[in-house]
């Protein structure tokens, strides 16, 4: 199996892979599931055990894999996730675990997971402002998630990131704001171009504030050099002249960067995404509880990697031809 890669059409080599534990989230953020009295969560038993997902894993990392993210829903509203991560860690060829997370539980749980052997944490965060975290995250929320991101710079979890989705008429008026919130600490910044993968369906381009525009307003106040951006890496990355820390640009609507991707996904209830706009769900959890062995698993994930789409970059008509896709929780982000 270790021979085998997982390659697709355009060549592109999978090395990361995000899991996603659960697709339930205590927050309901308006671009991916504000109204939660309308989701139709995954039942319970559809959802993989802790040795299910050790088990793709393992064959995944067989395959090729290195660094492994947990994402949600929530992650951490998965009791007992510790052990998971420890598993993870203890993988031969998986070179690191991180985790992205909301941080409502990151205060309490950061110390366990560094013992764990997680190594770094991103959180969430689009606003500093109270009333305004509540507007988009659905919860006021905000001084629990802080003192969260504190803790886990505390514990020595690294490296601690921030992740701010940048939408013109939200929040976009804070980008200093949170540069200055992530230099502070010496911690890295990163926007995400506003996708088409709302749970409100408020996406339009007038809404996305492009990376040229958010580098070019943060420069002006905190001279920057570009690092650029690193094979398969999602951020291309700007240095402070100052040495406090750096900003990352995640642009897959304005500079995609489709053609180097080496990420896969596996839902919470065990179907292999080769992209987050795949509309094909390879169903890896029926071969894991039909009895079938390692290698047919990887046979079907190894078809699943070959059919990967081109990507974002390649589909101007994703907003009104990918129909129903699901939401963010239930994809892991």
């Amino acid at each position: 199996m270790s021979e085998r890669k997982l390659i697709d059409r355009k060549g592109r080599i999978a090395k990361k892979l995000r899991i996603s534990v659960t697709d339930r989230c205590n927050f309901a953020c308006l671009f991916c599931m504000p109204e939660k009295d309308k989701i139709s969560w995954i039942e319970q038993e559809e959802i993989l055990t802790f040795e299910e997902i050790g088990r793709v894993a393992r064959i995944l990392a067989g395959l090729g894999i290195e660094k492994i993210r947990v994402t949600g829903g929530e992650p951490l509203l998965r009791p007992g996730l510790e052990s998971l991560v420890g598993d993870l860690c203890r993988i031969e060829g998986v070179r690191s675990v991180d985790m992205t997370t909301n941080g409502w539980f990151l205060e309490q749980k950061a110390e366990s997971l560094r013992r764990a052997g997680l190594r770094g944490v991103t959180v969430s965060l689009h606003s500093l402002r109270s009333d305004r975290f509540k507007q988009i995250s659905g919860v006021d929320a905000l001084p629990r998630v802080l003192k969260g991101i504190d803790r886990a710079l505390d514990v020595g979890l690294r490296p601690v990131k921030v992740n701010s989705v940048a939408i013109r008429g939200f929040n976009s008026d804070e980008l200093l704001e949170l540069v200055e919130y992530a230099r502070e600490r010496r911690m890295a910044i990163r926007f995400i171009e506003f996708m088409p993968l709302d749970g409100l369906g408020i996406w339009s381009g007038d809404r996305v504030v492009s990376g040229k525009e958010i580098i070019e307003r943060v420069s002006a106040r905190y001279p920057t050099f570009s690092k650029g951006r690193g094979s398969a890496e999602t951020s291309s990355l700007w240095e402070f002249e100052d040495g406090k820390g750096e900003i990352g640009l995640i642009t897959p609507m304005s500079d995609p960067f489709c053609d180097d991707c080496d990420r896969l996904r596996l839902t919470a209830d065990g179907k292999l995404l080769s992209c987050l706009f795949d509309t094909e769900y390879h169903d890896i959890r029926s071969l894991v509880r039909g009895g079938a062995s390692d290698a047919e698993v990887a046979d079907l994930i190894l078809k699943a990697v070959w059919k990967k789409p081109d990507g974002v970059g390649y589909m101007p008509w994703v907003k009104d031809g990918w129909a129903k896709p699901r939401n963010m929780n239930a994809i892991g982000g």
